[in-house]
């Protein structure tokens, strides 16, 4: 019975001794160093934040504060002899894509962009992000996104800028088919291409026609174009697509699932630039191309 109570003993120090290790987090200081916010620190977890108060968001006629959902954060934890960081950045409309670039560009992963509310002003947008690593890469990645959308504060843009996109539209189909390598679908002086990928859900293979496709639509002229869609890409997929799309200043204007259940899961981002029909095709093709790799 004694060596019972001893072997217990034994156990249960060894399980408190692991208890402590899980809990030991992530050095707040170098955090702290690196983005010039003081971490919260709890269970082995430490945040840092940065509630939106300089913006004024007003929701259905309700003037909102960052205690209502308006704080920008970041939470870093120990995984093993990694640091792995998950987070949500508050961004107006006008920041998204700067952020999100500075994001990419500096080793952290953008998983998700949606709203959060309707009728609000100015529009508000909360971006995913996430990565492994070590605890300066990820701090690091962090500050250059909060950065970035610091640096593209102002009073929010009535849109992204660039030439007046003419009407009727007059695009010629033919070069851009030529780049696509396929034919594109046409009406009123405008064209589109559809890309299909296949998954299943409830046992049934679903593709192109149940809307798992990415799309891209033509309008405008030759010379100055708009194009947007949707791209349906594999959880592996979705970083090089991003970066692909941002490095040639196409952006992005929503991450999101559109189903549930499905094998193997599939996002889906949505996408708008403006320029010559013939270089935008060009840019969306290059991002077609990081998912046959």
């Amino acid at each position: 019975m004694k060596a019972v109570r001893q072997v217990v003993a034994v156990a249960v120090m060894v399980a408190g001794c692991a208890s402590i290790a899980v809990a030991e987090g992530p050095n707040a200081d170098v955090i702290a160093k690196i983005t010039g916010l003081q971490p919260e620190v709890k269970n082995g977890i430490a945040t840092v934040r940065v509630p939106r108060s300089d913006i004024s968001v007003v929701v259905d006629g309700v003037t909102m504060t960052p205690f209502q959902g308006l704080t920008s954060w970041a939470a870093f934890e120990q995984a093993g002899d990694k640091t792995m960081v998950m987070g949500d950045l508050t961004l107006t409309e006008d920041q998204v894509n700067p952020t999100m670039s500075a994001a990419l560009d500096n080793g952290l992963e953008v998983t998700a962009l949606h709203n959060h509310f309707f009728y609000d002003r100015p529009r508000v947008f909360f971006m995913h992000i996430g990565g492994m690593g070590t605890i300066e890469q990820l701090a690091t990645g962090v500050a250059k996104a909060l950065a970035a959308a610091k640096g593209a504060s102002g009073s929010p843009a009535e849109g992204f800028g660039g030439a007046a996109i003419p009407a009727p539209s007059a695009i010629d189909a033919q070069p851009l088919e030529a780049i696509f390598g396929q034919p594109g679908q046409t009406k009123d002086g405008m064209v589109k291409f559809v890309f299909g990928k296949t998954t299943s859900m409830h046992g049934a293979e679903a593709g192109a026609g149940m809307g798992v496709n990415t799309w891209a639509a033509f309008a405008g002229s030759p010379k100055a174009a708009v194009v947007d869609g949707d791209f349906a890409m594999l959880e592996d997929e979705l970083q090089g697509v991003l970066k692909s799309l941002r490095h040639a200043n196409v952006n992005i204007v929503a991450i999101h699932n559109h189903m549930t259940h499905e094998q193997p899961r599939i996002l889906f981002l949505h996408f708008w630039a403006k320029g010559p029909a013939d270089e935008l095709a060009r840019k969306i093709k290059a991002a077609l191309d990081t998912q046959a790799k």
